[in-house]
């Protein structure tokens, strides 16, 4: 069994949220949250961020950590676990740009509902429906708007 590490966000704008659509070859399609792989000597946070601007084009801040999702999959003859950290993010505007090497095809804002039915693997819905949660209350108690990290 081989384990790995990705760090991802949950990116709002104005109540919408980012997904990514990917292609990979026609065996590969639907909507997913940004997040990819840590790289050696890099914090969680650091990657969430580089990987978002990296799938997106979408500059974002961390707002606060969500959680962890797992799942398996199968690679040649082996198996892999990846473990995905969470961050709730923000970004200050709707630009996005998919990342075309990745094979991602198309970006965009989605209100909750529309992104929570869209998005493919049930884990990254599970984690949807937690940070969305997060954003309301941040915004219900007036904390939303601040441009510093909560906690990290």
């Amino acid at each position: 069994m081989i384990e790995a590490v990705s760090c991802g966000g949950v990116v709002i704008h104005k109540g919408k949220v980012l997904l990514l659509y990917k292609n990979y070859k026609g065996r590969y399609e639907g909507w997913v949250l940004p997040k990819g792989t840590v790289e050696e000597d890099e914090l969680f946070n650091d990657t969430a961020i580089r990987e978002v601007r990296e799938e997106s084009g979408v500059k974002a801040n961390i707002i606060k950590y969500i959680g962890e999702s797992q799942y398996n999959f199968r690679v040649a003859n082996d198996t892999v676990t990846k473990h995905v950290h969470w961050y709730l993010m923000k970004s200050y505007n709707y630009y996005s740009k998919p990342q075309k090497e990745e094979f991602f095809v198309d970006s965009g804002y989605y209100k909750y509902h529309e992104a929570y039915h869209l998005l493919k693997f049930p884990n990254e819905k599970q984690i949807l429906e937690q940070a969305y949660n997060e954003y309301l209350e941040l915004r219900s108690i007036n904390m939303w708007g601040n441009r510093g990290n909560l906690e990290l």
